[in-house]
């Protein structure tokens, strides 16, 4: 894992069309009641059946959860995961919580 990432840096990296896959750990039925635009939602239960669903183009990963405590173990988990070792992963820190930028709903 990388550390972590401000929602305003974060902001600024979708407002610049930077490369980054947003994986949100919440339950579908919270990441449908609003999540992140182009977030993917892989629930953390579920994360190391699923992890291969991350397709690793991205130049960046930013886990997101609630508040920002338990996206920083899916980070660690991510980054340990064989071929992401070479994206940065970090965690999105204070979680949606902390997010006031745009928010969608449903998949």
């Amino acid at each position: 894992m990388d550390g972590e990432i401000t929602a305003s840096a974060l902001a600024d990296l979708l407002d610049a069309d930077a490369s980054v896959e947003i994986v949100d750990i919440r339950r579908p039925p919270a990441f449908e009641r609003g999540h992140i635009p182009g977030s993917r939602n892989l629930p953390l239960g579920r994360l190391v059946d699923r992890i291969d669903e991350l397709d690793g183009d991205a130049d960046r990963i930013v886990t997101v959860c609630p508040h920002g405590e338990s996206s920083v173990q899916a980070a660690r988990l991510i980054a340990s995961y064989e071929g992401i070792e070479e994206t940065p992963v970090v965690s999105l820190a204070d979680g949606l919580e902390g997010w006031d930028g745009p928010v969608e709903n449903g998949e």
